[in-house]
């Protein structure tokens, strides 16, 4: 979870600009400052579309200090 809606989409927009699909959901989808990033899982995606997921995740989340 963000919290942040703006940070939400930003998130959302550079894990696209890697390939990656995901969601930035925000109020009124969610309750106020609960911004939050949502992915779809399936049987489909192989351990390499998750490894690459997992490190678009902490990329995108370290250069806008979301992780340490």
């Amino acid at each position: 979870m963000l919290g942040d809606e703006k940070l939400a989409h930003t998130f959302a927009d550079r894990m696209l600009d890697e390939g990656i699909y995901v969601i930035g959901f925000s109020f009124p989808v969610v309750p106020m400052n609960k911004a939050r990033i949502r992915v779809q899982i399936s049987a489909c995606h192989s351990t390499q579309d998750i490894d690459r997921a997992i490190s678009a995740f902490v990329k995108i989340g370290r250069e806008l200090n979301v992780i340490q």
